[in-house]
């Protein structure tokens, strides 16, 4: 490998914080099952209560929080659980999203990667309530849907909405206009493993286990609520200098004959996809590998497939093939960033 390698695939997965680390050691000390009855069991519900308490707090969240394993636990349970009679998910979600909901109708995008709300397939019929799924953050493309007004929407035919939050938050605030929200604690520096769904009341899900008040089965893992609770605690004041490296790189592609996907759209400070014109997206990624510069062809679990990208696909890209994403984390420096531009240019030859 070469000598410093650049990791700038953050979207897959971020580094554990230290803060994170203590917490969950913490956590492993308290090693009981918060549901046995005896002392250290209800020192481990204390725990585990105490973290509930101060996720709903850091979230400015009034609802209720079922921690899960994952952004993907979570998303199976809000769509496979909830109380509504159709479901409707936009084409550019996560893979997890997507056979979560089977096949459920799905809501077109635009070339900008947004959801068409006057779309003909968005007919929400208020007497089946249905349930809308739409991702905060395009695990992709960076690109930010504009929630508020979606769930304007939704709500005026009386349904759900889903919002999958798994690249926002720890970011950006969560969509507090969403009924469900879906987190996943190793995208903001907490454990791979814990995640959480917040649901606005109970009463939207069919109880689905015996633990988290019986809509979850499973023993609670404290160590990893603990150390997600801590990595949110830490707060996203490195999002300014975040920003200004994504604004940075993309003015530098662009001289260097990138193209932007969604460069029009809303978009994360942390996510952002390029094409190089006549360059695959396999050979990019084979040449930024040898040269030690980490980045990924789509979300991570999908970027190993030889298949193009349904979130491309969907938006009508004419060049699917030819995509990278770059995404910045905590650690990302500006000499990141220009080791990133030299390979670059190398490779645009």
């Amino acid at each position: 490998m070469p000598a410093n390698p650049i990791y700038l695939d953050h979207a897959a997965t971020t580094p554990l914080l230290p803060e994170a680390l203590a917490a969950m050691q913490e956590g492993w000390r308290i090693w009981a099952n918060p549901s046995s009855p005896h002392a250290a069991g209800r020192a481990a519900r204390a725990a585990l209560e105490g973290a509930r308490a101060k996720c709903k707090a850091l979230l400015r969240w009034q609802g209720e929080v079922i921690f899960t394993s994952g952004a993907s636990e979570a998303l199976a349970l809000g769509i496979g659980r909830a109380k509504c009679a159709q479901v409707f998910v936009s084409a550019v979600e996560h893979d997890a999203a997507l056979r979560a909901a089977g096949g459920a109708q799905r809501l077109d995008v635009g070339p900008d990667g947004l959801v068409i709300l006057n779309s003909t397939k968005m007919h929400l019929d208020d007497t089946k309530r249905p349930l809308v799924v739409v991702q905060q953050v395009n695990s992709e493309t960076g690109v930010v849907q504009d929630i508020a007004q979606i769930a304007e929407v939704v709500h005026a035919a009386g349904g759900v909405l889903l919002c999958d939050a798994a690249q926002g938050a720890g970011k950006l605030d969560i969509p507090a206009e969403a009924d469900m929200v879906v987190l996943s604690a190793h995208k903001f520096g907490g454990p791979v493993g814990g995640g959480a769904l917040l649901v606005r009341d109970y009463a939207l899900l069919e109880p689905s286990g015996g633990q988290e008040r019986g809509y979850r089965g499973g023993t609670e893992a404290l160590p990893l609520v603990l150390g997600m609770v801590a990595a949110l605690e830490a707060g996203n004041g490195w999002l300014k200098s975040a920003s200004a490296l994504r604004e940075s790189l993309t003015n530098q592609l662009l001289e260097n004959g990138a193209e932007i996907v969604g460069g029009e759209s809303p978009r994360s400070p942390t996510i952002a996809a390029y094409r190089m014109p006549g360059k695959s997206s396999a050979a990019q990624l084979i040449r930024f590998d040898g040269a030690g510069v980490a980045v990924s062809a789509g979300s991570a679990c999908s970027s190993g497939s030889l298949k193009a990208s349904h979130v491309l696909t969907a938006m009508g890209y004419a060049h699917p093939g030819e995509v990278i994403r770059v995404s910045i984390g905590r650690e990302t420096t500006e000499a990141d960033i220009a080791r990133f531009v030299a390979v670059w240019k190398e490779i645009r030859g």
